[in-house]
């Protein structure tokens, strides 16, 4: 991916064009009911083929299709930084598989 990526932090979905792929990134911080998902119209969005990345997905509760592939990450001290994989969906175990992660 080239150029500036904005981050969505003033908008709820940022949608991205990559050859053959298309992306969305939402931040749902500032959602206060996870109605506001199905009311802005999300689920259409989540049906259709592509890239789905959510941030504060807990705000959306069981709005949200279950991610096939859920990323963590964490600031064990300030020079360090850890990332966890977890798949939730066969589809999420062939892309661990596919990067090389073992999933206890």
């Amino acid at each position: 991916m080239h150029g500036r990526i904005k981050s969505p932090t003033y908008a709820v979905v940022e949608p991205y064009e990559l050859p053959g792929l298309n992306v969305w990134h939402f931040d749902f911080y500032r959602f206060t009911d996870p109605r506001e998902w199905e009311d802005a119209g999300f689920r259409d969005i989540f049906s259709s083929p592509g890239l789905k990345l959510a941030e504060w997905p807990e705000k959306a509760a069981d709005c949200l299709p279950l991610a096939d592939l859920v990323v963590q990450l964490s600031l064990p001290d300030d020079s360090a930084r850890s990332v966890t994989l977890s798949a939730q969906t066969e589809l999420g175990q062939a892309l661990l598989l596919a990067l090389g992660v073992s999933q206890a």
